[in-house]
């Protein structure tokens, strides 16, 4: 079975980019939701939700300095957040896929620290936030909720300071594979076969390496029979030993 295949198997169909996809019937509210919201508060925040057309690849969600009004909810596709740095270079700090949200980075300041960008065809639930202030009052589960998504932001936070602090190549490549094996995990999809949305040279921007460096990596790790790869798919062929090498503890 080919990588292409075991993906068609192992996923299920997409969300749709479809802006008559509601809180109800979307298959990531388990992730988006608490699970204790009641039917009614569900179409409560249904109805604040602003559904656009899907963003283009390289289509812009929000810019840096721009004026903070809402946070966005994937739906479906993945983007990618970037900051500049000082000498004016592009640099990714995160990739968002499916039932993850994005433009927290804003609520310190009223305005949004990072770009977000579409990677590929994408769908989003805009959330203007000062309704789901207003929502959050009068729904304590849905503040809960809300603060447990600012937690997990932090936590990745600080994973990407870890990982970026790993010593070498393949100990950051095998653990920003699990991150997304995880993540898709997460969403009932399969852990070991999934597509990279990203493109090798932002991977090696996120992770500080050169797109020949992580080039090199995956043919290495496809050589030890670690991973799988068919262009953007991939497939985890041994887990175990991709958890030793983010540890440091194996080697390919």
């Amino acid at each position: 079975m080919t990588v292409n295949q075991n993906i068609v198997k192992t996923q299920d169909a997409n969300c749709p980019h479809d802006k008559r996809v509601s809180c109800g019937n979307c298959r990531l509210n388990t992730i988006c939701l608490p699970i204790s919201l009641h039917i009614e508060d569900i179409d409560r925040l249904n109805g604040i939700i602003q559904r656009g057309k899907p963003l283009q690849k390289g289509d812009y969600l929000y810019r840096a300095n721009d004026h903070f009004h809402s946070v966005y909810a994937i739906r479906s596709g993945a983007v990618k957040a970037l900051t500049l740095s000082d000498n004016g270079e592009e640099q990714v700090t995160g990739f968002y896929l499916p039932g993850e949200v994005v433009g927290m980075d804003g609520i310190a300041d009223n305005r949004y620290t990072n770009s977000v960008i579409a990677l590929e065809t994408a769908s989003v639930c805009e959330i203007p936030f000062n309704r789901m202030e207003e929502l959050s009052l009068q729904i304590p589960n849905l503040q809960r909720h809300f603060f447990q998504l600012m937690s997990r932001e932090i936590t990745q936070d600080q994973q990407i300071i870890t990982l970026l602090s790993k010593s070498s190549a393949e100990e950051r490549i095998a653990a920003l594979l699990l991150s997304i094996s995880s993540r898709n995990s997460r969403r009932q999809l399969s852990a070991n076969a999934f597509r990279l949305p990203m493109s090798r040279t932002d991977i090696g921007n996120y992770l500080g390496l050169t797109i020949e460096t992580v080039s090199r990596i995956f043919t290495r790790l496809q050589k030890q029979n670690v991973i799988s790869v068919d262009k953007k798919e991939v497939l985890i062929t041994d887990m175990e030993l991709l958890r030793n090498i983010a540890n440091g503890d194996g080697h390919c």
